[in-house]
């Protein structure tokens, strides 16, 4: 049995609730039945939106969207069996699930009629679907706005709209058994599995839009029902489960793909991921702005190209892998301590300019040393290319692998090795975080001059944190030096097209969540997964990035995945307010 600890305000469209949440529920339903009709008559629009009785391409995601709407409405309704839907809010998940309908089905409906040249292209069930869709978002708007119950409601209807996005106090819940609590956390990461895995396999633009779209609403809709928080007091109390479905997905993700250049894709998000873990490290633990971070992802991607035996390398040594690793994670090591001793004495925005200067330094650098401006050392701007797929214990990564009865090609391989490294930087960011030295760079990154009158060496501590960042970041190059062939200078600037770079590196962490481990992972999925699936929009990428950094300041200041701390400093604690005027021994002006 749970309790709500909600009470709601006006709506934003003034509707009787019960006549609006009938409404919301009918319009769903006709948006739900839509899609089983043919929405243009011609299959040149992606996806063959012309088969009746059989939805496909983004008449699926108005499926999903629909239906969602219909079962969260019919669970702030109170049938029985699917309250455990909404624990926190009853209506905002509604409103916020039409809206993200609404949007992907008039999104669909658009893009046929810009596609085909006009409106004319539309069959029956491209027209009841947008109708549909508004009927139901009118019938959503309807509905009162959940508010925690210790916040009273804002007064604008913009802010009753908005608050949808925030998330109410969860009610609480009867205990489960352990087993129940051990299927919830499996299904999931099963269905997380399957959403990742959706995004990646979608074969056209106009498919992943309508995605993105969905998720954009569907997601924040989840949590404001609460069930993120549930299932995130369910994962604080089995840690270790949760740890391991969270590495049997991502295992099992290689399996589900049948096309090698999807799982491209999952390889490059692990590098850029376990990279945005190592700069977590810096940023988000001990506070430190490294803005050149990409430059220890360099050093150890050219020291592994060094020693990878390619024809190019002017070394003309070979060494096993897990030596090429072990000097790829020293060489960065050693200059994370060079580059860090002279300026961690810096804070603030002197220090960010130096690791800048650093980054910039190590690509001109590895630029110029092509035998002509300085020691023939790395080929210059043609860096060290043919670089040979890995070998380990007579397992070649470059050749097709069957295995339980599924052909994993190239990058597949290399997704699962990634993996693994990847499972080594979690537990060294987890038990940094949980030790003594964690919680002293949380102290410095708090408040330095606090923590050092505690006893704290600020210095010391900060260089270890750069060291052990450095570190990571080396670690994961070496094996991004045999991923990609070849290894240039351009791999590593500050911004550039394709992460990773160390502008995306930082938005990628805050965007995720400072001092979180979930966070970065995700970060860097969506940064990098975005520009590989909408690559016609190169050329305003960075415009349309900024924008999106600019929404997320403005709605999510501590990230998409927040710790606590972060959530209490950017947002209202409905704590009162320190008392105002003379009291006390004030008043006697004592």
């Amino acid at each position: 049995m749970t309790t709500n600890q909600t009470h709601t305000i006006a709506p934003v469209l003034p509707v009787p609730a019960t006549a609006a949440r009938l409404t919301a529920l009918v319009g769903a339903l006709a948006t739900l039945g839509s899609t089983f009709l043919a929405w243009t008559w011609t299959a040149e629009f992606p996806g063959d939106l012309t088969v009746t009785g059989y939805p496909g391409g983004l008449q699926v995601l108005t499926l999903t969207g629909a239906l969602l709407t219909a079962l969260f409405a019919l669970a702030g309704h109170g049938v029985r069996g699917l309250g455990w839907l909404v624990p926190g809010g009853k209506n905002s998940p509604v409103r916020l699930l039409a809206l993200g309908t609404f949007t992907t089905t008039w999104y669909a409906v658009l893009a046929i009629a810009v596609e085909l040249g006009g409106l004319v292209n539309l069959e029956p069930g491209g027209w009841i679907a947008p109708l549909a869709s508004l009927v139901t978002l009118v019938g959503a708007l309807g509905l009162p706005t959940d508010v925690p119950a210790e916040n009273p409601g804002p007064a604008s209807g913009w802010q009753r709209f908005t608050h949808a996005f925030k998330a109410p106090a969860p009610g609480k819940a009867a205990p489960l058994p352990s087993w129940a609590e051990i299927l919830i956390i499996a299904a999931a990461f099963g269905i997380g599995l399957f959403i990742f895995t959706y995004g990646i396999d979608t074969e056209y633009a106009e498919l992943f839009i309508g995605f993105l779209l969905l998720i954009g609403f569907g997601a924040p809709a989840v949590a404001r029902a609460g069930l993120n928080r549930r299932l995130g007091a369910l994962t604080a109390t089995h840690k270790n489960v949760t740890v391991t479905a969270a590495f049997v997905a991502a295992f099992a993700f290689p399996f589900t793909q049948s096309n090698d250049a999807y799982a491209t894709i999952g390889a490059n998000i692990l590098i850029f991921a376990t990279v945005a873990l190592g700069l977590n490290v810096v940023v988000g633990l001990a506070g430190l702005l490294d803005l050149g971070y990409v430059a220890f992802l360099g050093v150890g991607a050219y020291t592994a190209a060094l020693f990878s035996g390619s024809p190019s390398s002017t070394i003309g040594i070979q060494l096993p892998f897990w030596a090429a690793v072990l000097a790829g994670a020293a060489a960065s090591l050693i200059f994370g301590v060079v580059i860090g001793a002279p300026t961690l004495r810096l804070h603030g925005d002197y220090l960010a300019i130096v690791t800048l200067g650093f980054g910039e330094i190590f690509r001109i650098a590895m630029q110029n040393m092509d035998g002509a401006s300085g020691p023939d050392i790395t080929n210059g701007p043609n860096g060290i290319p043919n670089i040979p797929d890995l070998e380990l214990f007579g397992f070649n990564f470059g050749e097709p692998h069957n295995v339980l009865g599924v052909e994993l090609g190239r990058f597949s391989n290399y997704y699962l090795l990634m993996l693994f490294f990847t499972i080594i930087v979690v537990t060294v960011f987890r038990r940094s975080d949980q030790s003594r030295i964690g919680r002293a760079w949380v102290a410095i990154r708090e408040d330095e001059t606090a923590a050092r009158a505690m006893g704290i060496n600020a210095f010391r501590l900060k260089l270890l944190a750069f060291a052990l960042g450095a570190t990571l970041a080396g670690m994961a190059g070496t094996v991004q030096a045999h991923v990609t062939f070849t290894v240039t200078p351009a791999q590593y600037k500050f911004v550039e097209a394709v992460p990773p770079n160390s502008a995306f590196l930082l938005a990628a962490v805050i965007l995720g969540g400072m001092g979180t481990v979930s966070g970065p992972l995700i970060g860097a999925a969506l940064l990098y997964l975005i520009p590989a699936k909408l690559q016609f929009m190169s050329d305003y990428q960075l415009l349309l990035f900024g924008i999106a950094l600019i929404l997320l300041m403005r709605f999510r200041p501590e990230g998409l995945i927040a710790d606590r701390r972060k959530q209490l400093e950017f947002h209202e604690t409905g704590q009162l307010d320190a008392p105002k005027g003379d009291i006390g021994l004030s008043k006697a002006g004592v």
